[in-house]
This record gives C-alpha cells, structure tokens and sequence, in this order.
C-alpha cells in the first residue's frame, strides 16, 4: 500500500503531473469507458503515478469532471469558433463540418459519452450548451444560404440529428469508419442529401 498522501509525497512526484494532464487522462477514459468509469485509481494506473499525486490538484472526482468537461467544452467552443471565421463561403462550411463530424475523433468520442448521460446534473448542462452552440453554428451557415430562420432551424436540427445518429451507428460499426472504402461516398452523400440547398 502507498504511503501517498497529500502532505508526504515527494516533490518529484507532485510535479509530475499538471491538472490538465489529469484533466485530459479523464477525458480519454470517459471516450473510452464512460462517465461511470471516471475514478482516480484507473487514472491514476493509466499515467503511471500513486493516486496521492491526484489529491494534490483536485480534492475529489467530482472536481475533476468538473474541469474536464470545463476544458472539452472550452476546446469545443474554440475550434466552433475558428470554423465560423473560416474564410470559406457557408456551403463550404456545411460541408467541412459534416467532413470533420465524420471523422471519429476523440471529441467525438467524449460526446457520444457524454450523451449517454444526460441526466447527470454535471454532465447535462454541458451537453445542452455545446450541442446547442454546434445547432446555432449550422443554422447561421443555412441563413447565410438564404432559408429563413426558422427553416435553418429546422435544417440544422436534422443534420445535426444525422451527425448523432451516425456516431451511435459507427459505435455498432453500422457505417463506414474513415479508414473504409465507403466512408467518402457515404459522407458525400449525407452533404448532398441534407447541406445542399
């Protein structure tokens, strides 16, 4: 048993590790595992260092899932808003973001966990705003197209329903991964069925 504990653990070992580096090993198992999965000890294994070392930068789990959702959503509201200043027409930016959505990533990974929570009281707030700004980023793109507001509402819902869909089938390898022959045309075709107006 470890001798770890927040008051004896060397200076070398407490050093180690920065709250982001816990933040994003919670992250990586939540993509891979789950929000259920999210405890210290199999963080702690997985980079390697004693759980003491944990109880330096966060006082319980929960802390650490606050910020690691925090530190996802933050990522996600910049790469959302580097893709809205792209200097690309809307259409192009339809299309790249349902080339990007595709793609299965550990983002994408981390929502469709995410997703399985939803009535997590820390989970479901975030799930509500990122998928929230992500529908607004498409409805934008669409009234730029020239539907009314209401009607890139709705489209955006539906492709966006499309890109929730596809990551539950990819999990049950009911599509075409990126690595697969089909997945251009399959990708394809999703942009010409619900992007083009």
């Amino acid at each position: 048993m470890s001798n770890s504990t927040p008051d004896n653990r060397s200076g070398a070992e407490r050093g180690r590790l920065t709250p982001a580096d816990w933040e994003q090993a919670a992250l990586e198992l939540i993509a891979e595992k789950g929000i259920s999965a999210l405890a210290v000890e199999p963080l702690a294994r997985r980079l390697g260092i004693t759980k003491g070392s944990f109880y330096w930068h966060f006082p319980g789990k929960d802390e650490l899932l606050d910020k690691a959702l925090e530190r996802w959503e933050s990522q996600d509201r910049y790469h959302l808003k580097l893709a809205l200043g792209a200097d690309l027409d809307p259409a192009e930016r339809l299309s790249q973001f349902v080339w990007r959505t595709s793609r299965q990533t550990l983002t994408h990974r981390i929502y469709t966990a995410l997703c399985a929570a939803p009535d997590d009281p820390r989970v479901g707030p975030v799930l509500k705003r990122v998928t929230s700004r992500r529908i607004d980023y498409l409805s934008v793109a669409f009234q730029e197209l020239g539907l009314s507001a209401s009607d890139a509402r709705q489209r955006s819902n539906l492709v966006y329903s499309s890109y929730v869909g596809y990551l539950q089938l990819q999990a049950q390898g009911l599509v075409p991964d990126r690595d697969e022959p089909d997945f251009d045309q399959y990708v394809q075709h999703v942009i010409e069925t619900l992007v083009d107006v």
